[in-house]
């Protein structure tokens, strides 16, 4: 990195991005109603490799409890049933034809819990990976130190920067939990 603007605009981008991370992990922990996002981690075996389902078929939600698949190839039918009914999602899908529904069961007391630990974890993930970005801003930052290209008062102002930015991302990413666990626990 050139200068400390350009490691602070990179820390940023690269901790806005490592949110989005998380959220997309969050929309994909079911809290009791029925979403499209709910699928997008499951993969199909069709055509010789594994595809994500919403390229084999389209996903919709009929009604808050329920989500239906409708494959645009019927021979995918059965492996696309076996996928739903592996997935750590605990779904039980029911085959018409090429339209396969999936009723949303409620979430047990225990079950919810449960997601609520994945939700935390996921978000732990998060945070280990902002402070690695805050980690490699900071050698940056002393490489522009060590070089002689900044001065110490430059170096100990961008640190505080880079900290700050490393704790306001950190508090998002416990809001968006406490947001995700709220939702997940509300019956």
């Amino acid at each position: 990195m050139s200068d400390i603007n350009e490691i602070k605009t990179n820390t940023k981008e690269r901790m806005d991005k490592t949110l989005e991370s998380l959220k997309a992990d969050f929309a994909s922990l079911r809290a009791g109603r029925a979403h499209v996002s709910l699928l997008d981690g499951i993969m199909v075996e069709a055509y010789d490799s594994l595809t994500p389902i919403a390229q084999v078929g389209t996903i919709s939600t009929p009604d808050a409890r329920t989500l239906s698949v409708s494959l645009w190839d019927k021979s995918l039918v059965k492996n696309v049933e076996k996928a739903l009914r592996e997935s750590e999602l605990g779904l039980n899908p029911a085959v018409d034809g090429t339209l396969i529904r999936i009723p949303i069961p409620p979430l047990s007391e225990e079950r919810r819990r449960e997601l609520s630990k994945v939700a935390g974890k996921y978000a732990e993930q998060n945070k280990v990976a902002l402070r690695n970005i805050r980690r490699d801003a900071l050698d940056d930052v002393k490489k522009l130190k060590k070089d002689n290209l900044i001065s110490e008062d430059e170096e100990k102002r961008a640190e505080n920067d880079i900290q700050k930015l490393t704790d306001d991302a950190v508090k998002k990413a416990d809001e968006m939990l406490a947001v995700k666990e709220k939702d997940i626990m509300q019956v």
